[in-house]
């Protein structure tokens, strides 16, 4: 009798040990990362961040219900990581999922998504069934969610600026970018001090409808300004970047100069440029144009910090389509969609946060950029050709027989080139024992600002030899999308890389530095899984039940012998 008293003591001890255990795991999260790649351990700068909340983060999530199996996985994914975002948050990261379309009518449901769609989370339409051979049914999905601090809010868009090549890569790569996402959204709605950032005007650089979504964005995001470069005696250093835009008109050496001082004193520049005159508005009046130099005078400039950038266009195989006039029958123009090589759609670096993991991005007309020898400079291809592109040197003549060799990759067989470069570093003058000893005086004693031969600090200069990356079109509703391409009806992600690269510029927080993460997607062979469905249902299903009740007669088998 003691005996078995003593059995059921012990089972009574394990049952509120395994209770104590749950309850401790319920309140308390950790895990051991044993993935290549870190996939599940959050960066440094978004654990810091976390750690230094001052207020509540509450998130809302928009992915809950019946989901296909893709879509249902980031969603899991999400709740894995504001969980691990509330660990280190100090309890200070609240979150839940709902769909927000539940018990709404069909205007409430319409009203509430082209507002979600305006902030940027764009709705998707899920065709699933439950079982096969049973009815298809859809809804809509918002893969996206909501960041809330105090009195602000932040939209996050799950599947925007993600490469999309098939829905396998498209939900992973997503993933991949859950953490930079979320982590951004904090640390913009919680900053306190937003960088201060100056559109650049002077030589030609356009301050119209065409660059209405560049400035919009600047102007949401930063301390936003506009400087005139022929009218300022020094950039101010207070500036955290600048941007030049596709100027048109030479730059003098008085120009250059203020612009290489503001370098040498750690300030960053994105030049977005053109290095020729090549536009559409010519070909199709003219039905071909002949692209020439613009003769900005940059070339010295940018050869001292490490780059050239050419005097030619680049085509590429992987590039946009838009519509031609084939024939005109009955008077009527006839429109047919054809790839146009002169508009590449370029593709990210495989490191670097600014690019990596990004949809195309749709560049017009560009340059071919070269990496020359500069000491103490790190250079970085951020955007880049497809593995079959190729240049046309000047005089080059863009004809709309371009069309007929679009797809010969006997002629596309340069891979791989550069249209965006990153230079970090400290730099060296390009005037360094180049100006009068009272041009020094002057920089010194009147505008504060003393002439640097060489760069005291670290700045960084982002070159990109497509100007119209950064441009929108506009039209009579007004002005489309940055990245838009309306022949197809489809955006790019110009937006996303032109942030990107402010945010990496600007930043002190160090979070662009999570997108650099990679997930390796390891997929089960469809074909064998299909094959072999009874065997793994099997093992999976009635394996564990069988083992259950073979282990209860065997227990129940010695324990009979044992008191019997």
């Amino acid at each position: 009798m003691n005996k078995i008293t003593s059995s059921n003591l012990w089972w009574i001890w394990l049952l509120i040990i395994i209770i104590a255990v749950n309850y401790i795991a319920s309140q308390f999260h950790y895990r051991i990362d044993l993935t290549k790649e870190k996939r599940y351990t959050l960066s440094q700068p978004t654990k810091r961040l976390l750690n230094n909340l001052d207020d509540n983060i509450n998130v809302d999530v928009f992915l809950k219900g019946d989901l296909k199996s893709g879509i249902k996985k980031l969603a899991k994914s999400t709740e894995e990581l504001l969980q691990e975002f509330k660990e280190y948050g100090n309890g200070k990261v609240h979150f839940r999922f709902f769909d927000p379309l539940t018990e709404l009518d069909d205007s409430a449901k319409k009203e509430l998504v082209d507002s979600l769609n305006r902030m940027g989370i764009q709705p998707s339409t899920q065709v699933a069934q439950s079982k096969k051979g049973e009815e298809q049914n859809e809804r809509i999905v918002l893969p996206g969610a909501i960041v809330k601090y105090k009195d602000r809010i932040f939209p996050v868009n799950l599947l925007k600026g993600v490469s999309n090549t098939d829905e396998n890569n498209l939900y992973n790569n997503a993933e991949a970018l859950l953490e930079y996402k979320f982590a951004n959204a904090i640390d913009k709605i919680t900053q306190k001090r937003v960088p201060a950032i100056a559109y650049v005007l002077g030589n030609g650089e356009p301050l119209d409808l065409t660059v209405y979504n560049l400035v919009e964005g600047m102007r949401n995001n930063y301390h936003f300004g506009i400087i005139k470069l022929d009218s300022i005696q020094t950039i101010p250093s207070e500036l955290s970047a600048i941007l030049i835009v596709k100027p048109t008109r030479k730059f003098t050496d008085t120009e250059k100069l203020k612009l290489d001082q503001y370098a040498m004193h750690g300030g960053n520049i994105i030049y977005m440029i053109d290095n020729l005159y090549a536009e559409m508005d010519s070909l199709r009046l003219d039905k071909e144009t002949l692209a020439y130099d613009r003769g900005l005078n940059l070339e010295d400039l940018f050869f001292k910090y490490g780059v050239r950038v050419n005097q030619d266009l680049v085509e590429d195989m992987q590039c946009a389509s838009i519509n031609f006039v084939i024939g005109n029958p009955g008077g009527k123009p006839q429109m047919q969609l054809l790839p146009w090589p002169y508009f590449p759609l370029l593709t990210g670096s495989l490191t670097h946060p600014i690019s990596k993991n990004l949809d195309p991005v749709y560049a017009k007309f560009s340059n071919s950029i070269d990496t020359v020898k500069a000491n103490g400079i790190q250079k970085t291809v951020l955007l880049q050709t497809s593995n079959n592109g190729r240049t046309i040197s000047t005089p080059a003549i863009i004809s709309f027989e371009s069309v007929k060799v679009a797809n010969d990759p006997k002629i596309f067989n340069q891979p791989n080139i550069p249209v965006a470069v990153l230079l970090e570093g400290k730099f060296h003058s390009l005037y360094a024992n180049r100006i009068s000893s009272a041009m020094i005086d002057t920089l010194a004693n009147i505008y504060k600002q003393p002439f640097l031969a060489s760069a005291e600090k670290p700045a960084k200069i982002i070159v990109c030899a497509s100007a119209g990356i950064v441009m929108n079109d506009n039209t009579q509703r007004g002005p489309t999308p940055m990245g838009y391409n309306k022949d197809v009806d489809f955006t790019f992600a110009n937006q996303d890389f032109i942030q990107n690269c402010f945010d990496y510029l600007t930043g002190s927080s160090g979070i662009l530095e999570a997108r650099s993460k990679d997930f390796t997607l390891r997929l089960l062979d469809p074909k064998k899984v299909e094959d072999n469905r009874s065997m793994w249902q099997f093992i999976n299903i009635v394996l564990p039940l069988l083992l259950v009740i073979i282990f209860g007669f065997i227990y129940q088998a010695l324990r009979k012998r044992k008191y019997g």
